[in-house]
């Protein structure tokens, strides 16, 4: 894990997308890469604190080290707030491909008031439970009835099939279809904005090297959490610690022992 808050200036290379220019992608990736979690303080851990009876049992039943587990809830509460970034990376990266396409500050994720067109962006399909999913139908209806002749879309970045068609769901039991309410698979959303039928598979292509050249520009070593140092001074017996933070205010915790 680097941190990338010292980076130094972009060496000239050459993505060649034709849809967005090198300078807008390095700095996009970056822009990116500096909203990476590296490191994880108690304070942050003990938000999504382990069950401390849980740890004891995966602990014991799995013969497992209680810092293995400890690391690996830590990587967890990592790995999902860096998902998040990756949502803006998909988000914000529309407004360099063309500037009609804004990234307003609430409503919808990506918006073209010029063509009216109105995005909600996900990750995967399944990632909207159903109260979720119809909240989102709801709001894109009341859109089109402002403006019959505005388009919204759900896009989604891991769809089951590439597609651009009418997003048919459930309201109150009722199957509703609107033709200018869509899903949309994002290789056809990139399509739409670059008029380049391969720009999704372009950008994938040539990510990998724009990460490289991110991470390379950065002189600064690996950054290490704290949470098992915060742990230690709390009690030596890292499993104490977290029966002792989790359950301090129950009766008898204050002489607790394992």
């Amino acid at each position: 894990m680097v941190n990338i808050h010292k980076i130094k200036r972009w060496p000239m290379k050459k993505y060649s997308l034709g849809f967005i220019s090198d300078q807008d992608l390095f700095n996009h990736v970056k822009e990116t890469a500096e909203k990476y979690r590296f490191c994880v303080s108690l304070d942050a851990f003990k938000k999504n604190l382990p069950d401390p009876i849980k740890l004891t049992f995966d602990a014991k039943i799995y013969g497992k080290d209680v810092k293995d587990i400890i690391e690996n809830e830590i990587l967890r509460q990592i790995d999902k707030s860096n998902t998040n970034h990756i949502g803006y990376f998909h988000q914000n990266i529309f407004k360099y491909i063309n500037s009609d396409w804004k990234i307003p500050a609430h409503g919808f994720d990506v918006v073209n008031t010029k063509a009216k067109v109105f995005v909600e962006m996900k990750n995967k399909h399944n990632t909207m439970n159903s109260s979720s999913s119809q909240k989102t139908y709801m709001r894109m209806l009341f859109t089109i009835q402002q403006d019959p002749k505005a388009t919204c879309m759900l896009v989604e970045v891991i769809a089951k099939h590439s597609q651009d068609i009418p997003w048919v769901t459930s309201l109150d039991g009722h199957t509703v279809k609107t033709p200018n309410i869509r899903r949309v698979s994002i290789d056809k959303f990139y399509e739409k904005v670059t008029g380049d039928k391969s720009a999704f598979k372009k950008l994938c292509e040539i990510l990998p090297a724009v990460i490289d050249d991110v991470v390379q520009s950065s002189k600064e070593n690996l950054v290490a959490h704290t949470v098992f140092q915060e742990l230690e001074a709390i009690s030596p017996d890292i499993l104490k610690s977290i029966y002792l933070i989790s359950f301090k205010e129950y009766e008898g915790f204050k002489h607790f022992s394992i």
